[in-house]
This record gives C-alpha cells, sequence and structure tokens, in this order.
C-alpha cells in the first residue's frame, strides 16, 4: 500500500521554508562560535565524539563542539521536513521539490565537509569551504522561500501546479543588472572574508593551522571589497530613487546599506582591538544578515503578475520586454 504525504498548503509550506531560512542561519551562528571558543576539536573524531563515544564527555570544548553537532541534527530535521512538504504540497510544484532537494543536497556535503575539516584537524581550506557551503545552503533556502511565495496558476488536472509567470521587472534592465552585480560583491566580500578568518587567531583550537598571509593585508583586501560593495549599493539605491521604484524596493535597499555599515563598522571595530572573539561572532552574523537582505533585495525587484506589488508601469518597463531579463531564480529552475 502506498503511503502518502499529508497535505501541505503553499501557506503552511511557506512558513517551513521560512523555518528552513532561520535554521539554516542560525547553524552558521553556531558553527563560528565553536571557532571562535576553541572548541573545533572538541570531539577529535567523526561521525562520534571521541573514542568511539557518541556523547560528549562532561569537558567544556566537547561540549561546545557536541552542541553544533546537536544542532545540525536540528537543521537536517528543518531540511527533511521542508522536503517531506514539497511533496506533500498542494498543488505540487516541481520547482519547489527540487530546491527542498537541494538543502538535503547541500547539507550531507556540509556534514560531510565538517568531518573531513576534524579529521583534517581543522585545516583552513577545509573550514572555508565548510562555511562557504553553508552561504550556499542559505542561498538556496532564501530562493525556495521567494518561490514558494509566489502566486500560482490553477492547478491542472493531476493536482500540478506552476507559477505565475513571467515575473516582471519593477526597475529598468540596467537597475536590475546593478542588484546583480551587488550580490556578486556581496559573495565576494564573504570569500574573503573567510580568508581573513583563516589567517587570523581564531582557528578553532590553538594547535590549528592557518594560512600564510598577513593579517593586516587580507583584512585590507577584505575591507576594500567591503568599500566595494558598500560603493555599489549606495549607487543603486540613489538609481532606483531617482527612477521612483517602488517604495518596498527602496526599503529592501536602504535594509542591504544599513546592515552594511554596520557589518563594517564591526569589521574595523574589531581590527583594531585585536579581534575579540565576541565582536567577531557579531561580526559573521552580520555577515549572514548581509548576505541574505542582498539576495532578498535582488529577487525583490521582481514581481509576477496579481500581486499587490505589480503596477501597471510595470508591464511597459523595458526590462519587461527584455527576454534576457528574467527573475533569476526562473532561471535557475526553468521547469518551474
Amino acid at each position: 500500500m502506498r503511503v502518502r504525504p499529508p497535505r501541505v498548503s503553499p501557506r503552511t509550506f511557506r512558513r517551513i521554508t521560512l523555518l528552513a531560512v532561520w535554521a539554516l542561519g542560525f547553524i552558521i551562528f553556531t558553527g563560528g562560535a565553536v571557532r571562535l571558543t576553541g572548541s573545533g576539536l572538541g570531539c577529535p573524531d567523526w561521525p562520534t565524539c571521541a573514542r568511539h563515544r557518541v556523547v560528549a564527555p562532561w569537558q567544556y570544548h566537547a561540549m561546545v563542539e557536541f552542541g553544533n553537532r546537536t544542532v545540525t541534527g536540528i537543521v537536517s530535521g528543518a531540511v527533511i521536513l521542508a522536503v517531506l512538504a514539497s511533496h506533500g504540497r498542494s498543488p505540487r510544484r516541481r520547482d519547489l521539490i527540487w530546491l527542498s532537494w537541494g538543502l538535503v543536497l547541500g547539507l550531507i556535503g556540509q556534514i560531510v565537509v565538517g568531518g573531513l575539516a576534524v579529521r583534517a584537524k581543522l585545516a583552513p581550506g577545509f573550514v572555508m569551504s565548510h562555511f562557504l557551503l553553508s552561504i550556499a545552503l542559505l542561498l538556496d533556502a532564501l530562493i525556495l522561500h521567494h518561490r514558494a511565495s509566489a502566486p500560482e496558476d490553477p492547478a491542472d488536472e493531476r493536482g500540478r501546479g506552476r507559477i505565475r509567470g513571467p515575473a516582471r521587472a519593477v526597475v529598468s534592465r540596467e537597475q536590475v543588472l546593478m542588484t546583480r552585480l551587488l550580490v556578486a560583491a556581496a559573495a565576494l566580500v564573504i570569500v574573503l572574508g573567510t580568508v581573513v578568518t583563516s589567517s587570523g587567531p581564531h582557528g578553532g583550537d590553538p594547535k590549528a593551522k592557518r594560512f600564510p598571509y598577513s593579517l593586516h593585508d587580507v583584512a585590507r583586501l577584505h575591507g576594500t571589497a567591503v568599500w566595494l560593495f558598500l560603493a555599489i549599493a549606495v549607487a543603486t539605491l540613489w538609481s532606483l530613487h531617482r527612477g521612483r521604484a517602488p517604495a518596498s524596493v527602496m526599503r529592501q535597499g536602504e535594509a542591504v546599506i544599513l546592515v552594511a555599515v554596520v557589518q563594517g563598522g564591526v569589521g574595523y571595530l574589531q581590527y583594531f582591538t585585536g579581534v575579540p572573539a565576541g565582536l567577531v561572532a557579531v561580526h559573521v552574523a552580520l555577515a549572514t544578515l548581509l548576505w541574505a537582505v542582498t539576495v532578498r533585495f535582488a529577487l525583490g525587484v521582481w514581481v509576477r503578475p496579481g500581486t499587490p506589488e505589480d503596477p501597471p508601469e510595470v508591464w511597459a518597463s523595458p526590462a519587461a520586454h527584455d527576454p534576457s531579463a528574467h527573475d533569476p531564480s526562473d532561471r535557475i529552475l526553468a521547469s518551474g
């Protein structure tokens, strides 16, 4: 007898995808906490903790590392829930199923890379890869939530739904390109940030290897990337203001600049105060937030027919009739 998953409404599925976004953002923070407390090798074995013991002994570093592994289990539950809900969603949509399974594959990769990092005694290349894979997972979850929130056409006779489209840009084609450039700049900032942390004093363990780069040089390079990102963000927002972009788009752009300024300020403060662990933790959390609001900003310049943000003038926009200008999530999943 075939067991069918319980039916899930689109509204409930949106809530589940939002839970996945928050869960993946939270594990980035807890993973940073493990490194900043020097507990990266608190559980020196993998997948067990130590000496074939599954549960960590009552020691500070071991419990911190084991706590992060426990959080990974909770995040795994959120991801599995998203996959099951995507199959039980009514109407069912293939794009949401594929994105949900992308979370599963990414999480498996993250677990494997994390295990390799422990076995390699926190080699900086593995630690970098682990963090960047977490950022990629967060991107997948953000796109999943974005598409789950889009309006749909009526389901067909097989109960399959389809996202309503095509998406139309509420800004000009040049401004669309600027938002995409902003996402690329944010990715550059994050990659260089991982190089800085892999060259600095917080390696997860006092004996962990570090990159042989000058902390001053890589921090200056990272800071330059932040200034470049901020310049692109300001130019984008100024262009949107002059083009009288919708208020919702302006608010998202303002949020990007606000988070970037605060994150940059914390970055300079931690550098000039000797890179204290507490400020580094705040900096990592803000970097994760900056990535999320930037991706959301780039996705938010697109609307679907029938949404409240779908003004008539959008259909006359140059970007609306440009076949090369589409919602980037549509380009990722053309079957949606």
